[in-house]
This record gives structure tokens, C-alpha cells and sequence, in this order.
């Protein structure tokens, strides 16, 4: 008995000796802020030039809502997300450890736009009360969250104030439904609205800008908290590189919206969640 005892141990003796083995698939996903054919086209382009930087298989799922990307950060079951800055404020309450390691430089003074329907006689925020008005998805940070505080600053209640409040999901979602009268107004991040407007998927005799929120940060790239480290460097000089000045690297940033990555850290987000307790979406 002593003796098998003692060969019981010296094998897990060498099984905990043994190394443990390296991650050798990454994870990613994002908030669908955009329609599905958008993110895939943004983020499979992300995932083939992390994989070229890291040397692994770089996974893109795409989730249906943004709950689902903050419980596969907390299930472990995503390794990187693209997030906005109140759902990054979500998954770090969640998880207790998420990081954001990069965002654009664009999201260091991001905004929302409010839009009206051109034939709805709304140009200010004023005139929004006793309209139909939609946000985009609950958890966006440009899409409700910080457009909700900024109203609530101008002592506009949506729930109150306006005639009905609904939700589209998605930034782009809101400009199609306000310009085709649908809802009479509605808010966006500011980055898709100018990309519709550039790209010609929105009519601008139909829709108008009434008004800009002041800035605030938003989005960034967050890892799981116990991700290996060394894997973490490599992803924040991944992003870090990128190069407008290099073709290849420039198309890839068009595709992000975004002039150059640049370093973040988690105290750039209290702002987000001091607006999120005050709107009453955070207890």
C-alpha cells in the first residue's frame, strides 16, 4: 500500500512539473453597435491581422445583444472585446478584473448625435417633448447612455417628457428609422452617423443633426483580466503599430474609424460610470 502510495504521488508530481500548456486560440467579439454584414466586415479583418501579430488562431463570434459579450468575458469564454465605455464599466463590475488596454484616439472626445426627422419641425432638443423618440440598444454608451444624461441635464425626462421611447438596437438602425419617419428623432454615435452620411446610406433632406453632445470617452479594446500577460503586451503593440501611414494598416483603420490606436487605462471610464448611476442605469 505505502508503495502505491508513494507512485501516486511521484506521478502527480510530474504532472504539476509539467508546464501548463500556451493559449493557442484568441477569442474575440464586439458589441453589435452595427448591423451583422458591418461587424463582420470590420472585425474578421481585425482577427486575420491579430493572428498575423500573435502567431494564433484568432476567432471572431459574433454575439446577438451586448449582455452576451460581457458574460463571455466573465464565462471566459471571450479573451478580447471590443467594447463601448459603459459596457467596459459592465464587464469590470461583472468580472471585477476586465482591462482596456487601447482605444482609438477618436475616443478620447467621442459624442452622440440627436437627429429629427426633416418633416417633424424639431431643431432643438426642446422640441423633442411630445415626440417619438428612440435610442439604440439599453447599453450603449452613445447610443442611450450618455445622450440619457445629457437630457437629464437639460431636466428633459425621455420616460416623462417624450411621447413614447423605444430602443433600435443598433446605430444605424436609429438614423433608417428616424429618416423614414418611423420615430419622428432619435441618437447615435457620432462616428456611425458620419460614416452613413459619407457612404450616401442615409438621405440628409430627410434627416438632420439638431444637436452634438459634449465629449466624453467611449469605446476600447478590453481582455479578460487573467489573460496571460505576455499575450496582452503582444496585443496592445499589436494595435499600437498600426500605422496610417502604411497601406495596409491604414485600410485597416478606416475600417475602425480610427486615425491611430493609443494606450487606455481604467480610470478614463469613471466619468462613465458616475453618468451611469446618475441616470439611474447603475445601483
Amino acid at each position: 500500500m505505502f508503495k502505491r502510495i508513494m507512485m501516486v504521488l511521484a506521478l502527480c508530481g510530474v504532472f504539476l512539473a509539467l508546464p501548463v500548456r500556451a493559449q493557442n486560440v484568441l477569442r474575440i467579439a464586439a458589441i453589435p453597435d452595427e448591423n451583422p454584414t458591418e461587424l463582420q466586415r470590420k472585425f474578421s479583418r481585425v482577427a486575420a491581422y491579430l493572428g498575423r501579430e500573435t502567431g494564433m488562431k484568432v476567432e471572431y463570434t459574433p454575439v446577438t445583444d451586448y449582455a452576451a459579450v460581457v458574460e463571455g468575458l466573465a464565462a471566459k469564454k471571450v479573451d478580447l472585446a471590443w467594447l463601448g465605455g459603459f459596457t467596459y464599466v459592465q464587464a469590470r463590475l461583472r468580472t471585477g478584473n476586465a482591462l482596456p488596454i487601447v482605444q482609438r484616439a477618436e475616443d478620447e472626445k467621442f459624442t452622440s448625435k440627436f437627429v429629427a426627422n426633416a418633416a417633424s419641425g424639431i431643431n432643438s432638443l426642446a422640441d423633442l417633448k411630445g415626440k417619438n423618440f428612440t435610442f439604440g440598444s439599453v447599453s450603449s454608451t452613445s447610443g442611450h447612455l450618455m445622450p440619457r444624461y445629457f437630457l437629464l441635464q437639460w431636466k428633459i425626462n425621455p420616460e416623462k417628457d417624450f411621447r413614447r421611447v423605444a430602443f433600435s438596437g443598433a446605430h444605424d438602425a436609429t438614423a433608417l428609422q428616424v429618416e423614414s419617419g418611423k420615430v419622428e428623432a432619435g441618437v447615435l454615435s457620432a462616428s456611425v452617423w458620419d460614416r452613413l452620411v459619407e457612404e450616401k446610406k442615409v438621405d440628409t433632406k430627410k434627416i438632420k443633426v439638431i444637436w452634438t453632445t459634449p465629449p466624453y470617452y467611449d469605446y476600447n479594446w478590453t481582455v479578460r483580466g487573467d489573460l496571460d500577460p505576455v499575450l496582452v503586451r503582444k496585443l496592445t503593440d499589436a494595435f499600437l503599430k498600426l500605422d496610417p501611414g502604411n497601406p495596409a494598416h491604414k485600410e485597416l483603420l478606416d475600417l475602425q474609424r480610427a486615425s491611430r490606436f493609443i494606450p487606455t487605462r481604467p480610470e478614463n471610464y469613471k466619468g462613465i460610470e458616475q453618468a451611469a448611476r446618475s441616470a439611474g442605469l447603475l445601483k
